[in-house]
């Protein structure tokens, strides 16, 4: 049973930063692509970054140039650093591991961007 765990989200204000991290058990980390995908109220889930078993990275264009995607194999994890956040950035936060035709998904964790 593959299991994701995010921790790291919370209320910013706007111009700030945070560091989303996703911790992977019961599985072969390194082999699986890893994304981050975001929610916000009344929208679809969408891809935000993704980093394949190689390291190669894609952004959503909404975030390019503000969120870095990046890997630590040795502790089953992927983060997502995010700087000079936005109110339209406020979304439920989702960490998504891919494989041939496994995937899974985390629970979830919650940005908030207000004054």
């Amino acid at each position: 049973q593959v299991q994701l765990v995010e921790s790291g989200g919370g209320l910013v204000q706007p111009g700030g930063s945070l560091r989303l991290a996703c911790t992977a058990s019961g599985t072969i980390f390194g082999l699986f692509g890893m994304n981050w995908y975001r929610q916000a109220p009344g929208k679809q889930r969408e891809l935000v970054a993704g980093i394949s078993s190689t390291e190669n990275t894609n952004y959503a264009d909404s975030v390019k140039g503000r969120f870095t995607i990046y890997r630590d194999n040795a502790k089953s994890t992927v983060y997502l650093r995010m700087n000079s956040l936005k109110p339209e950035d406020t979304a439920v936060y989702y960490c998504h591991a891919a494989l041939y035709e496994y995937d899974y998904w985390g629970q979830g964790t919650q940005v908030t961007v207000s004054s």
